[in-house]
């Protein structure tokens, strides 16, 4: 009999509440504070205000926000009290919006033309790895087509695409895949969430991830992995950080203009965009995608007419005829 699972401990319960993007970032955030600026932990509010002035309008201000945050939380952890609560460092912020206000950057949306392009490129460059017999090439196209099309056609993130796992993915050549993620970032119960995916008649997600399970072989844990120059592939997932600039090299190498505008980002925005160009109606789309509410879908769907011209033009009035002639308008 296989012996049975060691007894998970208090730690280990602990380590499982926290996401491993949050506790990246929050090493990230003490690390700067300490290392790089010279700080003290445990900090004081006026440490704080001076940490933020040195950086106001170097930083952006979510990046000032998450950082404070992720010093609070240290402090909490540690049983120090928080002074990121302290009004005066919450009023810096403020003041940090109000003289250096954000301007929130969005990810360039990918259109389906250049989805196809770009799967049109890696299907050529799979078949022509596959004649000359390398593995490790048609391992890396095969899983890259996987990823964008799935990442696409569903909409997923970077952590989302990363935390793909096998035992969790029903799919059915012909017909469609059940994808569920036992945690989302808007999933705060910890519920999980089950995605459905149709198998498609082109640019197939379904094929493309049976295909990319053919080829590697794998049956059983992280579906997106990294491979190595010899065509091995790592056990653990790919690193949620390290999609986009993955994203950014399949993207060029298939000659897509501008790749660097690129992030995970842009495969949920285009398949927003594209759907609402299409007649989805948005809560048809919010349920698809798994929105929570009518702000977050906005923020994703790329209109057709950004300035709304063609409903302007609709309801401006027709200019009317000029009354009487010129020399009659003469007093």
């Amino acid at each position: 009999m296989p012996a049975a699972p060691a007894p998970l401990n208090i730690d280990d319960y602990l380590h499982a509440a926290t996401r491993d993007n949050t506790r990246r970032s929050y090493r990230a955030a003490v690390k700067h504070f300490e290392v790089e600026w010279g700080g003290f932990l445990p900090a004081t509010a006026d440490s704080l205000v001076r940490y933020l002035a040195d950086h106001a309008g170097k930083l952006a201000h979510n990046t000032l926000k998450q950082r404070i945050s992720a010093l609070g939380q240290w402090h909490v952890d540690q049983g120090f009290p928080d002074p990121t609560k302290a009004p005066v460092v919450r009023k810096m912020l403020r003041g940090i919006l109000e003289l250096h206000p954000a301007q929130e950057k969005r990810a360039k949306p990918l259109q389906l033309e250049a989805l196809e392009q770009t799967i049109a490129h890696l299907e050529r460059e799979r078949e022509l790895a596959r004649q000359q017999a390398r593995f490790a090439d048609l391992l890396r196209h095969t899983r890259d087509k996987a990823l964008l099309l799935i990442g696409f056609w569903r909409g997923f993130r970077s952590d989302e695409l990363a935390r793909l796992d096998i035992e969790r993915i029903e799919a059915v050549a012909g017909e469609g895949m059940r994808i569920h993620l036992p945690r989302t970032k808007t999933d705060r119960s910890l519920k999980g969430s089950t995605y459905k995916t149709p198998a498609l008649s082109r640019l197939c997600p379904v094929a493309a991830y049976l295909d990319w399970l053919a080829v590697s072989g794998l049956s059983s844990g992280p579906v997106l992995r990294g491979i190595d120059r010899w065509g091995r592939i790592s056990e653990e997932a790919v690193n949620a950080a390290s999609i986009i600039p993955l994203l950014r090299r399949i993207l060029k190498s298939a000659g897509i203009d501008d790749a660097d505008l690129y992030s995970s980002h842009s495969l949920r925005r285009g398949f927003a965009s594209w759907a609402s160009a299409n007649g989805w109606e948005m809560r048809a789309l919010m349920e698809y995608v798994g929105w929570k509410n009518i702000h977050s879908a906005a923020r994703y769907v790329e209109s057709q007419d950004p300035y709304h011209r063609a409903m302007l033009e609709r309801l401006l009035p027709q200019q009317t005829a000029a009354l009487g002639t010129p020399d009659q308008a003469k007093p």
